[in-house]
This record gives C-alpha cells, structure tokens and sequence, in this order.
C-alpha cells in the first residue's frame, strides 16, 4: 500500500463531503435492553404542514423493523421506500439462533441460499440474490473481497445489530456492485444506558460450543463518553468429519460527545479463525446421482487431515463522525481500515472418478493479505420549494486495496471413497500464480428525496472513478484497467393515509470485471469494461396503520450487459454477453405484532444467460419460507415463547455434465425455537433467559447445489446442512 495516499484520503473525506449510510448503525441497543426511538423535529408553517426538520443523530436509538437506510442513506420508513429492502433484527436472529450471515438471510424472497451446501464451506457467506452473487457492507461501507475471493472478511454475527437486504443495483449511491443488490449490516455501537451487559452460553449438535459477553455504559458520569465491549469465543466440529472451526473475536468500541451535536465514535475489531472446516464438498456422481456404490455419506470428507489448513485473522478500525450544524443540516463522516490475512492450504476431489471407486484430487493452496481503506461522506440537509419537501444528500467516497497473493497447485493421491485413509503422502505444490493488486475507487454522489402530501420522488446520481494495476511475478505480467461510469436511479411512490404503497422504479449498476478481450478475432486486446446493470421494479407495500405489519408484493427485470464471453481455449473473450433476471416476489413481516413475530416471503424468479442458453450457475427458480414465533403474554406459562419455520428452495442449475444439464432438485427443511424469561419463575432470576432452536427439524437428506462444468470434467455437488440443535442460556442487566 502507498501510505502517503493515506493522509491525503483522509482529510479529503472528512471535509469534501450528510447523514447515515448503508446500515446506518443507529439501532445499536442490545435487544435485552429498553430501546428509545430516534426523534424528530418538526416544524408548522403557516399552512398547518408538518415539516420535518434534520433529524438528531443518536447512536444509540433504536430503529423498528419498519425502518431502514440501505436503499436511500439515512434512515426511511419502508412503507416510502421504492424499492425491496428486507430486514433481519437482532432479536429475529436470537430467536431463529442464527450463527453466520447464510443463515440470517435463508428466510429472505429472492435469495438462493447455501451455494455451498450450509453445512460444508462455512468459512465464507454465499448466497444469490435475485440470480447474483452481492457485496456485502458493513457500517456503511464495502468489505473489499480480495481478486481470487480467498482472503475474505468473515463477520460474526454477534457482532451485529441488524442486516438489511437490499435488492437490485444500487451503484447510484454505492458504486461497483452487484446487478442482485448488496447486504447492509450493522455493528452494536455504545447506547445511553449507564450500564448494561451479558452473558450467553450455547452448546449443541457438533460439539458446538459458544461464548458471548457484552458489556457497555457510561465511561463519565455525565455520559459524554460511552463505550462498549463485547467478544466471542466458539468453535465446533463441522458434519463433513475429521473438521471442525474455532473463532476469537473482540470488539471495543467508544462514543465521545453523548447527546450533543457532535459525536465521534471509534470501533475496532480483531477475529482471529485458526480453523474454519473445510472448503471441499462431493462429487456430483454418488450424491446427486447415484454411483455404482450407491451414495456418499453425509459426513463424507475428500481431503487429508494433515495436510488440511485454513487460518485466518482479520482486525480493522472504523470511525463514524457526525455533526449537527442545525436543526436542518448534518454531516457525517466514517472510514475504515480492515487487514485481511488468509493461509489456506486443502486437498480436494476434481469431481470425477479414476476407477469405480477411486476419486481423482488435487492439491491447492494459497496465502493471501489485503490492505483495505474506505471513506465515505456526506452533507444533508431539509429545503422546501413551495409546497415541496426536499431531503438533499451530497456525498463523496473512497476505496483502496492493496492484494498480494501466492498460489500453489499440485498432484494427491486418489482416495478410495468407500475404504478412505486421510493421512497420505502429499506431494509438494508448485506455485502457479504471484501477483500483486493495487486498485482505487472515487465516487460523487448526490440524491434528492421529494415529498408532496403522500408523494415521494427519488432521485440518486453518481460518477465513479476507478482504477486497478495487477503485477504477476511469474509470468512477468501486468494488466491494468481505469474505467468511468455514471449510473443513476429514479423512482416515484405514492403512500395513501390507509396505509397502500404502489411503486415504481428504475436504477443502475456497474461491476468492473477481469479479462483479455478481442472485438477483432484477437488481433488487437484491451481490458474488460466493467459489466452493467438496469432494473425496473414495480410494486405495491401496505402496512396497517399504527403496527409493524408490512407486506410487500413486487416484480422486477434486471439486465446485466457487458458481460464476459470466452471464445473457445484461445484466452481472450468478447463482451457480447447479456444475462435477463425476472420475477415477482412477496413478503410479510410483522415485530412485534400482538406477540407475534411474524416473517413469509414467496419469490419465483427466471434467470437466463444469452451466450449460454440457459440460467447462470447456480441459480435457483425461487423460494418460499415461512417463520412464526409467539411469546405468552399471561397465564401460567407466561414468558415463554416459541415457535418455527419452514424453509422451501425450488430446484436450482448447477451447470452442465456429462449426462447434460444438472437440476437440484427443490427441498423443503423445517426449524424450530423457544425461549423462556426465567423471571417469570421467581424474581431472582430476572435477567436470566434460556433458548432452543433445531435447524433442518426432521434432518432432511438433500443436496442443495451443485457447480458443474462438462468441460473439464468436473462435478461437484454439496450437502445440505444436517440437522442441528442447539441450546443457551443467558443473563443480561
């Protein structure tokens, strides 16, 4: 990394450029704790309007599940929303005992969850939205995967105050990202208790074992300076055996200037991974198709113990500065550095068989560090034109990496899958790839929220400048590429006073991509533009006047052009590729709604890749879910709450084999929960709280994708997680 762009970044972004980003964290109270809701001032002209006015900053007020700033920068209710956000609460993942982000999204419309099975290739969070694979910010700004994707932040759930998923482009504020849209999270930041912590112990399926503390309040007696405190310790074995995982985490935080008008706070964080499973899966033949043996285990397990290595350790500070000039304009500022260092090392299987019995493999390994930076601010302020309420954003951002990577290939020894010996000789590896990445993003964004009685228009526009130079050490290579892109959004809602939101929209993304490409039949090359995206949505949301009950019911076409099209084994492509997503998707959620925590979602969508003929890889058809969770508000029992879920996917692609094109089939898996509030048993127990919750209920064998390319010969295929129980018990003041 060239340091010296460090000190030039960093006042540049604190005073070239209003409110809240993506995920804004200020829902940062524990759920244990009493939330306060964030105010806002208002004013009355002489009409008798009410105008809002800048709200007040507070990061430690607490945002209904109705609210979200994914889709617009600052926080909005979803009922004036022109777009499909979905959000997942803290005390949503407490209740369903979500352990990583894969399965905090699994009850989401649109989602293609588990690419790597759920149970197998933990280590990273993989799933599809809306057919694409999506960046994922945290705090409001990017977790930059490194080239390959093998050095990637993983974020651990209890670190987190909420997810949002927003759905379709959204470059018009955050710049390169996905067609799909991207996942917001939100850290648990200082609140305005004096003193407040936890403690939670789970055990379960697995050998699963878990710690989490959380302690935070008053650093002064005034509150001026607030901080807060919380890690986890956890590990267990993974169901592919001989594998397991165990993590370390901590995470301190501080907010100076409690309520005032100015308020800085630093966060930090260090997750150290000495192991995290295994990134292997099965071969398509002797799990989705039968064998001649029959079918694999699901345990199966196609590496080698000791030569099995997976080592990660990732640490990053982020500030989060905000400012009140007055009752209409604010400021806010927020960086981050993250340190990325990942050792992977694995035997894995090629997908095919040598012998009846015998499965070909191979060896890799990798060790890979990224050096990340991102800025972003913004002013925002409230102006009227007459009868019109404006809310205007002006915001700049920054992104730099810097990647180094050594890679490494080699020849294992085929393994007898019925008589498997998991200590074998490895060949040593040679190195195949040694690069070095440096790449830049500026952006300049502005965006206009117009308000006319129940009339919202939005309007987002933005230029992006972004520059890569990759230098490889054994080839003696180097590649670079500097495109610009302007990408935009408009929408237009109208929200009736019963409660009735029709919507229409239409945004832009743009994803720069890798690659030699040739418009001459390889005559000349130059570097792949980046891919773009567009989609137009429409739709309709009613919430029930004075409740959380949101439905939410859209339909969408995404179009990705410019996308990558190998021409043959010659090296090089066209960008004569296009990829088409349409479908229509519904959800419901209500938190809490008569005791009733309520989440349905139905998606059917079409993905379809012009070059190819057929859907992209590992793209599913839809999906269905229901969870419902009911806590007794009187009585004998009173306290105790339980509930469950159902989890429906509709068959997926998994690429082509050597029979022809492969299905997965669809699934469905059941969960359940409970949990007690032990004060209701004596008093001397308050606080004290135990919980239950089973994934995959009556242990469902199924597959739930598969990669396969006929090409090379190769078909894989992962299991769905096993069923998994867990249970904790837990005390909070």
């Amino acid at each position: 990394m060239q340091r010296s762009r460090v000190f030039y970044v960093f006042p540049l972004s604190l005073l070239v450029t209003g409110n809240a980003l993506a995920a804004n964290p200020v829902d940062t109270s524990d759920s244990t704790h009493p939330a306060r809701t964030q105010t806002t001032k208002q004013a009355t002209d002489q009409s008798g309007t009410t105008t809002a006015r800048a709200e007040k900053l507070e990061v430690h007020a607490r945002r209904p599940s109705t609210v979200a700033s994914s889709a617009t920068k600052s926080d909005t209710p979803l009922i004036e929303t022109a777009q499909s956000v979905t959000v997942v609460t803290r005390n949503e993942m407490d209740v369903r005992g979500v352990l990583n982000l894969n399965q905090a999204v699994r009850y989401t419309a649109g989602i293609t969850p588990d690419l790597r099975g759920g149970g197998e290739g933990t280590r990273y969070d993989q799933f599809a939205l809306r057919g694409f694979t999506v960046p994922t910010f945290l705090d409001g700004l990017k977790l930059q995967d490194s080239p390959t994707g093998y050095a990637t932040a993983q974020t651990d759930t209890s670190r987190l105050e909420r997810v949002e998923i927003l759905k379709g482009p959204a470059s018009a504020l955050y710049g390169q990202s996905s067609p799909g849209g991207l996942v917001a999270l939100s850290s648990k930041l200082p609140t305005d208790q004096k003193f407040y912590g936890g403690v939670t112990t789970t055990g379960g399926m697995f050998d699963l074992y878990r710690v989490d503390a959380d302690v935070g309040g008053y650093a002064t007696d005034n509150g001026l300076v607030r901080y807060r405190l919380y890690g986890t310790v956890n590990g267990q074995h993974s169901q592919m055996s001989r594998t397991g995982s165990r993590r370390f985490s901590i995470s301190p935080s501080f907010t100076f200037g409690g309520d005032g008008p100015t308020t800085l706070t630093i966060l930090g964080n260090y997750q150290y991974d000495p192991e995290n499973g295994t990134y292997g899966g099965e071969p398509l033949v002797g799990s989705l198709k039968p064998a001649s043996y029959g079918y694999l285990p699901r345990d199966f397990y196609d590496g080698d113990v000791s030569f099995e290595k997976f080592n990660r350790r990732q640490g990053s500070i982020t500030y989060i500065f905000n400012h009140r000039f007055n009752d209409n304009w604010s400021f806010t500022s927020r960086g981050r550095y993250d340190d990325i260092k990942t050792i992977y090392r694995s035997v894995y299987n090629n997908g095919y068989y040598t012998s009846e019995d015998m499965l070909s493999r191979s060896a890799f390994g990798t060790n890979e560090h990224t050096h990340n930076l991102t800025f972003d601010s913004q002013f925002k302020g409230h102006v009227r034109t007459g009868p019109v309420r404006h809310t205007m954003m002006f915001g700049f951002d920054y992104m730099q990496q810097s990647a180094s990577e050594q890679g490494f290939y080699g020849s294992a020894p085929d393994l007898n899958v019925l008589h498997p010996d998991y200590h074998m000789v490895i060949p040593a590896m040679s190195p195949y790839v040694n690069y070095q990445t440096n790449s830049h993003q500026i952006g300049m964004y502005a965006q206009d929220e117009m308000h006319w009685r129940g009339l919202v228009l939005t309007g987002s526009l933005r230029n992006d400048w972004y520059r890569s130079q990759q230098n490889e050490y054994i080839s003696h290579s180097s590649s670079a590429e500097s495109p610009r892109q302007i990408t935009w959004r408009a929408s237009g809602l109208y929200h009736f006073r019963f409660g009735l939101a029709p919507y229409v929209s239409y945004s832009t993304s743009f994803q720069p991509q890798s690659g030699t490409v040739s418009n001459d039949g390889g005559k000349t090359f130059r570097q792949a533009d980046p891919s773009l995206g567009k989609q137009l949505e429409g739709g309709l949301k009613y919430q029930l006047p004075g409740t959380s009950l949101l439905l939410t019911a859209a339909g969408f076409h995404i179009e990705q052009s410019n996308v990558l099209v190998a021409v043959g084994n010659l090296g090089y492509s066209t960008q004569s590729g296009k990829v088409h997503s349409d479908g229509f998707e519904f959800e419901a959620h209500a938190e809490p709604f008569r005791n009733l925590m309520i989440t349905a979602a139905v998606s059917v969508q079409k993905v379809h890749d012009d070059s190819t003929g057929k859907p992209l890889i590992q793209s599913g058809k839809g999906n269905a879910s229901l969870f419902a969770f009911y806590t007794m508000p009187s009585g004998p029992v009173k306290g105790l709450g339980f509930g469950g879920g159902m989890r429906y996917s509709n068959k997926s692609y998994g690429g082509e084999a050597s029979y022809g094109s492969v299905w997965v089939p669809q699934y469905a898996v059941f969960d359940a929960s409970a949990r007690y509030d032990l004060s209701n048993l004596s008093p001397s127990l308050h606080g004290w709280t135990v919980a239950a919750s089973v994934r995959n209920l009556f242990d469902k064998n199924y597959v739930a994708n598969c990669l396969s390319y006929a090409s090379y010969n190769q078909e894989w295929c992962y299991y769905g997680e096993r069923r998994n129980a867990q249970a904790s018990i837990g005390y909070t003041w």
